[in-house]
């Protein structure tokens, strides 16, 4: 039933990838122009460093799948891709190993295929230590993914009921393990007060997986017979509303959840993402084009970003913090409704001043 599941997943994410391709709230998001702010592209760096965690790019293949010959199939393409174009990667959810080890080779072929890369690990938060250190020697992981997804679960037909016990388990997992623990959502959103928790609970990485992109609770929802909880679809904040949510929360960032395009990098990095992540969309090209499909586009995606550094004077991707940012629509509505002062992300390239939970948005 997992590998059927797991096959279901992708069908179903693919589906999403074809009918719901549209705006979101990056679009909300837009660069002040200054025509002098240019600088030499042989000046600008992709490098990104986090947490102890150093990668030569900010962009990463976020969790995907696993646990099924078909899913091995698309995670040995790629790793592949990884390989090619020193992008990091994630592990989709391990829990069919854990409850199923014939399937490990569906899983360690992420490693197998790319043996000097930044390769994490991904777990539920229901993970028992032993289980978490079963998945991270599989893959010799780097880091390690939890993922909290009260929503898919929800829409589940088989899904878990109880949530009470996942904070506990986070916590005794990131004091067990060596390596870097982020944990993530799977397409809601992190709210400030899920990453303060997070803190709190000795995580290294909040990575704020936004509304925008794969809806897992459609999915779960495609699942089922009648679709009773449709009304759980598009449920949850996008990834630049928990960015700019979570600003000065003490945590590093990451950013996953509808990112399209290289621009949408940038937006994520400029509204203080460390690293940015895509699943979907890179799924859609490797199962059109194959391997060497999605190697072509991750190198297009890494020259553009250094593009757009270039133009608006970047040399690092965190230098995109200083860049001065608009806020439009309903993400300024959200900005408004949770006390964050949008006036000082417009100015701060001479003025420095980074937003804040102020209760005016002026």
């Amino acid at each position: 039933m997992s590998a059927s599941r797991k096959d279901d997943h992708v069908r179903l994410a693919i589906e999403q990838q074809d009918t719901h391709r549209g705006t979101n709230q990056f679009d909300e998001v837009s660069f002040v122009h200054h025509a002098l702010a240019g600088i030499d592209r042989e000046d600008v760096s992709l490098a990104t460093t986090f947490a102890g965690i150093s990668w030569p790019v900010p962009i990463y293949i976020n969790a995907m799948t696993g646990g099924s010959e078909k899913t091995g199939v698309i995670n040995r393409d790629l790793a592949i891709a990884a390989r090619e174009t020193g992008v990091p990667i994630a592990s989709g959810s391990m829990n069919a190993y854990i409850k199923d080890p014939s399937c490990a080779g569906t899983f360690s072929v992420l490693r197998e295929q790319n043996p000097d890369g930044f390769v994490m690990a991904n777990v539920n938060a229901n993970a028992t230590v032993e289980n978490v250190w079963r998945a991270v020697e599989l893959i010799r992981a780097d880091a390690l993914q939890i993922h909290i997804n009260t929503a898919q679960e929800t829409a589940m037909p088989e899904g878990d009921r109880s949530f009470s016990t996942w904070a506990g388990q986070i916590e005794k997992i990131a004091a067990a393990v060596d390596i870097p623990v982020i944990v993530k959502e799977v397409g809601n959103g992190l709210s400030r007060q899920t990453v303060l928790a997070l803190k709190d609970l000795g995580v290294s990485v909040a990575d704020v997986s936004g509304r925008g992109g794969t809806d897992f609770a459609r999915i779960e929802n495609g699942r089922r017979e009648l679709g009773e909880y449709a009304f759980l679809h598009g449920w949850g904040q996008s990834a630049p509303a928990c960015l700019l949510d979570a600003q000065g929360a003490g945590l590093p960032l990451l950013a996953s959840g509808g990112v399209r395009n290289p621009l949408d990098v940038a937006r994520a990095l400029a509204l203080g993402a460390h690293g940015v992540g895509a699943s979907g969309g890179f799924l859609r090209t490797l199962l059109d084009g194959g391997v060497d499909a999605l190697i072509a586009q991750l190198t297009t995606w890494l020259d553009q970003l250094a593009a757009l550094q270039t133009m608006l004077g970047a040399r690092t991707p965190a230098g995109l913090r200083h860049c001065d940012l608009l806020l439009h629509g309903s993400l300024r509505s959200f900005c408004a409704d949770r006390g964050i002062a949008t006036g000082p992300l417009a100015r701060r390239s001479s003025t420095a001043e980074t937003p804040h939970q102020t209760g005016s948005t002026r």
